[in-house]
């Protein structure tokens, strides 16, 4: 079990995260969810040990994971693997290359800069990216695959880390709804098959309701809902968001809308381009 307890991380005079205390049982898919700034990011950056808790303690196990430093802190961040929205693949790269970085932590980072993978790690990236149906584009560039695409690799590098956790920070912000959809359908396959416990920052309402067991919400660095999504109300969206559950819900709408808009110009630019 994960436990954060009366977690407290300042930038300057803001309180991004404030006297936080938080479990996660083993096998959880947990969506965070909040305005911009409500501190969803940086929860997940201490979870992972990317940025260190002012105060408070973090704790998996019997590891106290706020202590951690060196080939310890690197074997932590293996097994919490973190999912950016910016995806954070190298471009020139190929795909299975790209999934192979996740090897980093195990293999370490000189056999990693040069290429230098085992037979064994190659096949666990083979089969990470054939459960996520990308095998086909194993050689290709990273930067020649959709938004979609790019993001389940980044799932497949996250998965031969063979994590104990998926931390997701807005895995589909950036992605068209049927992209977007894709996503959070191999996060949950994977947290349910695979009895992985994920954590996921998610924009929208609807995401969250549809994927996940429990919500978080969080509203200026505090925790202001934890249950299950039947229990999201329309006084605790109001809570969360600051705002009546109508204007929650047409943020939530004008994210979806403004997704589907960017997937229609992509398409008129390929079409374009094809004449």
């Amino acid at each position: 079990m994960l436990e954060l307890k009366k977690i407290t991380k300042t930038f300057g005079d803001t309180i991004a995260v404030n006297n936080v205390s938080l479990s996660f049982e083993r096998g959880q898919m947990v969506g965070i969810i909040g305005r911009s700034g409500a501190g969803k990011s940086t929860l997940l950056r201490l979870i992972n040990r990317l940025t260190t808790p002012g105060q408070g303690r973090i704790q998996f196990e019997n590891t106290d994971v706020g202590a951690l430093a060196g080939r310890e802190l690197r074997a932590w961040r293996a097994r919490c693997a973190m999912i950016f929205q910016q995806f954070n693949l190298v471009n020139r790269l190929d795909v299975l290359t790209n999934v192979l970085i996740g090897r980093i932590g195990t293999a370490g980072t000189l056999p990693v800069m040069f290429k230098h993978f085992s037979v064994q790690d190659r096949a666990l990236a083979a089969m990470a990216l054939d459960r996520l149906d990308l095998l086909p584009q194993a050689l290709q560039r990273a930067d020649t695959l959709s938004g979609g695409q790019q993001q389940r690799v980044a799932i497949a590098r996250a998965l031969i880390q063979n994590p104990s956790m998926i931390l997701a920070d807005e895995p589909i912000a950036s992605l068209d709804p049927r992209n977007a959809r894709l996503v959070m359908d191999a996060l949950r396959t994977i947290n349910k098959h695979d009895k992985i416990t994920v954590i996921c920052n998610l924009h929208t309402l609807d995401a969250a309701r549809a994927y996940c067991d429990r919500i978080v919400g969080m509203a200026h660095g505090h925790v202001v809902f934890d249950g299950s999504p039947a229990q999201l109300t329309s006084r605790v969206i109001h809570e969360i968001y600051g705002g009546d559950t109508e204007n929650a819900v047409d943020e939530s709408l004008t994210s979806t809308m403004a997704a589907h808009m960017s997937a229609s110009a992509a398409m008129q630019r390929e079409m374009a381009e094809a004449q």
